[in-house]
């Protein structure tokens, strides 16, 4: 109910009211009504988002790129060529890349590291969890078993750490919040230092005479050439994906609802086809989000971390609607319409701000409610005290004008 709505309804149940009720009523009217003027905008008052469109992951990646445009030329046509596939794996709704995509998108932009890092991924294992190299490197980052221990992933008998898309996601953040700070913010130097070791980059670096601020990375020596096109692979990608910008066909299939992975916690003696049943989740699918808790050796004896969609139900909304629901008591003595107090408590519920506003619903996201009201999606944030890297909650109300 919008708040333009809510004088002629709340006329209609105020005509059926007594008299001898009439001031309770307008005075629960008002708190009522300035309660649901009031839903909480802050994401921590608010219940987690079970859905999110494709189209706002692709855009939130955008977003927090460090080089948001491509320069196409210092761009490697092969390695473009390489991973021109990548818009289709996203758009591919049978994939898990999209959902993977967005969590991996969200957990760097809470750790405010720019989103080039989530194409590494990409790069090293095709965002596939399950994804092992005959060198030894495994899972969606492709740690080594002596990087993992020293990023506390965990690894015990039965038990790979590195194949949980949480375990090592946390791990490959906290690695790279740090060598995105040891090489003062350079998406670059940190990639390369991801991928040879902090300690071989900032050796060639002082070979060089050059420290953070004014390192040339091309001209970086005694690195490998597989570090270099690190590099040139991960820029490579986001060219490929801006230029996916201007494709329709792609940016249609991204405009769908996606589930948003969160942090569970397997319990002890549960294996993730009893979890999923409980939850009424696709078992196929969790297996595969999740190699390592889905292994026969996984041992019974500890809970283990879990990559699943979330079920959490609105409790903001629930609240809206009781709060509407309480506005008309279960009796009440007629009374004449046009009584004075009734007169008054419609006028004192009319006169509140009358700015539009939206209730956020489950699987909308600001670009979709933004293209519904036909405004700029910065001109929403920004009406609401929000950023790009905020995330919508159901039950959240948002301003649509001044």
């Amino acid at each position: 109910m919008t708040r333009r709505s809510l004088p002629l309804a709340l006329g209609l149940l105020l005509g059926l009211a007594g008299n001898a009720g009439a001031q309770s009523l307008a005075a629960g009217i008002s708190q009522n009504v300035a309660g649901l003027g009031n839903m909480p905008l802050q994401a921590a008052d608010l219940p987690p988002a079970t859905l999110r469109n494709g189209q706002d992951i692709f855009a939130s990646f955008r977003e927090g790129l460090a080089e948001p445009n491509c320069n196409a030329g210092a761009t490697s046509p092969r390695w473009q060529k390489h991973f021109a596939h990548a818009p289709a794996r996203l758009a591919n709704q049978d994939d898990d890349a999209l959902v993977l995509f967005g969590y991996v998108v969200e957990e760097l932009r809470k750790a405010n590291l720019p989103t080039e890092f989530a194409l590494i991924p990409f790069v090293e294992s095709g965002y596939r969890p399950g994804a092992r190299s005959a060198a030894g490197p495994t899972g969606l980052w492709q740690f080594i078993a002596t990087t993992a221990r020293n990023h506390n992933v965990p690894m015990t008998a039965g038990y790979d750490g590195r194949l949980s898309a949480v375990d090592s996601t946390q791990a490959a953040v906290r690695y790279l919040k740090t060598l995105h700070g040891m090489f003062g913010g350079d998406w670059r130097l940190a990639t390369m230092a991801y991928n040879a070791g902090e300690y071989r980059v900032l050796q060639s670096l002082r070979k060089a005479g050059m420290n953070a601020s004014n390192a040339r990375t091309a001209e970086l020596q005694g690195l490998s050439p597989i570090t270099h096109d690190y590099v040139e692979k991960l820029h490579a990608l986001a060219c490929v994906l801006e230029d996916a910008e201007v494709q329709p066909q792609v940016m249609a299939s991204l405009d769908r609802n996606v589930p948003v992975l969160r942090s569970h916690t397997l319990p002890a003696g549960t294996s993730v086809t009893q979890w999923a049943a409980q939850r009424d989740l696709d078992p196929a699918r969790l297996a595969r989000l999740n190699p390592a808790a889905s292994s026969s050796a996984r041992p019974q004896s500890a809970p283990v971390r879990l990559l699943a969609p979330t079920t959490v139900a609105s409790a903001p909304a629930a609240a809206a609607a009781t709060a509407v629901a309480s506005v008309a008591p279960a009796a009440a003595p007629a009374v004449a319409r046009g009584t004075p107090t009734v007169a008054r408590a419609v006028a004192a519920a009319a006169d509140r701000p009358r700015t539009r506003r939206h209730t956020v619903r489950d699987g909308e996201s600001a670009w979709t409610i933004a293209r519904r009201y036909g405004m700029p999606v910065k001109a929403l944030l920004s009406l609401n005290g929000l950023t790009g890297q905020s995330v919508l909650r159901p039950g959240a109300t948002l301003r649509l004008d001044d």
